[in-house]
């Protein structure tokens, strides 16, 4: 006797737009493929608008209050609106805290920093990063541990070798102490881990390039977006150093923050003025990061694709 088995029917084939959907059934809802953006939705847009008026609000209040009098700011409620003093606050705070002097004197300090951070960091970062030498990690301990120790202790002992060198009350005093920091050695180094393949080093070296030419050729092109980020971080905290500064220099001789402390010291000082004087030392970071906004967020996104 013979027997028959059972016949299967084949699964009706499904078009092609349904077949790619049935394929596709089962991913992730927020896995995209390539060439896709996210959609951003309304809680996307008020998070934003929140923030950013939150961001702006600082700066639009020291405009307010530096465009109205000292009794008008002290009222409640306060202005909103800004006055009619502005022109007239800002130049008293111009001549009684010196700030044109003190304006040239912050550029000098905090570009000299910046350019010196950025030049000594990215070599000591390139040798962290890729060079081989004995002791470099513990090198590079020694110089991550000093990031723990807390600034002011090494005040007294500074503020002596600054008297000894006869440097209290001018700009050097504030300059050299800072012209490298752990944390840009670090960031660099941590930045050329991945930046940085060994074999374009190889490649230059195969082709004669000395140390020098690597360094220039090779180096600083691949540093250059991490270098802007931490460039601009350097002169926004020398631009806003006070503790230092305040000790080390004086008022015939001060940055922008020492003026502006020197400003608001008195027994009654008239807050719009000080406030006037703040928003004169704010121009300039702006004006850094308006000439410098691209490349410094084309840094920052082209290390946030490097990671």
């Amino acid at each position: 006797m013979t027997t028959t088995s059972p016949t299967k029917t084949a699964a009706p084939a499904l078009p092609p737009a349904r077949h790619a959907a049935h394929a596709n059934k089962g991913r992730g809802r927020f896995k995209m493929g390539a060439g896709q953006q996210l959609k951003a939705g309304p809680f996307t847009y008020i998070a934003l608008v929140v923030v950013g008026l939150g961001s702006i609000f600082p700066l639009y209040w020291t405009l307010v209050a530096a465009s109205h009098d000292q009794q008008r700011v002290l009222d409640s409620p306060p202005p909103l609106i800004p006055g009619g003093r502005l022109w007239s606050n800002l130049q008293a705070a111009w001549d009684q805290a010196n700030l044109g002097k003190a304006i040239v004197n912050s550029v000098i300090v905090a570009g000299s920093i910046t350019v010196a951070t950025l030049f000594f960091c990215t070599l000591a970062g390139y040798a962290f990063a890729k060079m081989r030498f004995r002791g470099r990690g513990a090198l590079m301990t020694a110089v991550i541990a000093t990031l723990t120790i807390p600034p002011q202790l090494s005040v007294v002992p500074l503020f002596m070798l600054m008297s000894d060198i006869g440097w209290n009350g001018h700009l050097e005093s504030v300059i050299f102490p800072t012209l490298v920091g752990a944390f840009g050695v670090f960031f660099m180094r941590q930045y050329l881990l991945e930046a940085l393949p060994y074999e374009l080093i190889e490649a230059a070296k195969v082709d004669g390039a000395s140390n020098i030419r690597i360094v220039w050729n090779v180096v600083l092109p691949a540093a250059r977006p991490a270098m802007m980020v931490l460039g601009m971080l350097t002169f926004v905290q020398a631009w806003n150093d006070f503790f230092w500064p305040f000790l080390a220099l004086n008022q015939e001789n001060p940055t922008i923050q020492v003026a502006l402390g020197l400003l608001s010291a008195s027994y009654t000082p008239d807050q719009s003025i000080v406030m006037a004087g703040a928003l004169i030392s704010t121009l300039p970071l702006l004006v850094v990061f308006i000439v410098f906004g691209k490349q410094i967020v084309g840094g920052i996104m082209a290390g946030a694709v490097k990671g």
